[in-house]
């Protein structure tokens, strides 16, 4: 082989690699999502209503109506950006704004399996975010929470059940308290969770499957995206090892990101298959923030193959 072509040769086994690795942008290297219909969801800026505030009239006028069993998009559905853009400026929910900070976010979101795995591509445009220099290492975070039936709040209030007044960066927050789900607590007031139920319950409540599971991407353009997945129910527990891989693609101003997990995924993590409504809901960090500072939608459902969720998620054409 002549010290010419050894390059040219190399430079071709070098790009094919990169190709493989970063696939082509928006992408799948599994699924033809082209064939997979979506749904346009609006994830709004949420400030520092917990969900303490969420149940307290004072604070939110629909609180009786909660209390009563409306759930929070029965209410919001169809308003997420005016309401997002009401609590972005609103000093009186959001005392630290971030200047230029949008209320909302659109993201699309499609859904397919291929009977052993699950695939979850949001495509968003985070439009012109301002820099918040909170987490300079990381532009963007995607992250889906779900359950599967196993915990009552969260299939009324999705992500908002693990958003508490007393979690850090909140009104009463205090280092290092994380995401956290009620049953969790002895006892739940107005200044949030009170103590922590004994480690015996706490396994107990694991067991029964009474926690949510979460998947999380951080995103920076033009290198992979590294995820991590975990679960939440005295606080937020990230997994050693992530059942959960993700590809993710910045262009034209545009992240797709793709998830996939195996349907069933072992001890500790949510089996998903035919015969259950799962309720999600969707974050997205944007302009390099962290903690509350963050974009969420209201719960959504998907079952498998057939049922009555927002999303039936088909066998990936």
């Amino acid at each position: 082989m002549t010290s010419a072509k050894f390059p040219l040769l190399v430079a071709l086994a070098l790009t094919g690699f990169a190709g493989a690795l970063f696939g082509s942008a928006g992408e799948s290297q599994a699924v033809d999502w082209s064939k997979v219909q979506g749904k346009d969801i609006t994830l709004l800026y949420p400030a520092q209503m917990s969900w303490e505030l969420v149940l307290t009239q004072a604070e939110h006028s629909g609180a009786s109506k909660f209390r009563e069993g409306k759930n929070c998009r029965g209410c919001h559905e169809g308003n997420e950006d005016s309401s997002g853009d009401l609590m972005v400026g609103d000093k009186s929910i959001e005392p630290t704004p971030i200047a230029g900070k949008s209320g909302f976010v659109k993201a699309n979101i499609k859904l397919a399996h291929d009977d052993q795995n699950i695939f979850v591509r949001v495509e968003f445009a985070p439009g012109k975010q301002p820099d918040a220099k909170m987490d300079p290492k990381v532009d963007s975070r995607v992250a889906v929470m779900f359950d599967d039936g196993k915990v009552t709040e969260f299939a009324r209030g999705g992500c908002w059940s693990a958003c508490h007044i007393d979690n850090e960066k909140m009104p009463k927050g205090a280092e290092g308290v994380s995401m956290y789900l009620p049953k969790s607590r002895n006892g739940m007031t107005r200044e949030g969770g009170g103590v922590v139920k004994p480690a015996d319950e706490l396994a107990k409540i694991h067991a029964e499957g009474g926690y949510a599971e979460y998947w999380e991407a951080s995103l920076n353009p033009g290198v992979p995206a590294t995820v991590i997945d975990g679960t939440v129910l005295e606080k937020r527990q990230e997994n050693a090892t992530p059942a959960v891989t993700a590809n993710a693609a910045f262009e034209n101003g545009k992240w797709t990101v793709e998830f996939t997990r195996k349907l069933a995924a072992g001890e500790g993590r949510k089996d998903i298959g035919p015969g259950k409504l799962y309720t999600f809901g969707l974050a997205i960090h944007a302009g390099h923030t962290n903690k509350r500072f963050h974009y969420v939608s209201l719960e959504k459902t998907f079952t498998i193959d057939a049922g009555n969720g927002d999303f039936i998620v088909k066998k990936a054409p």
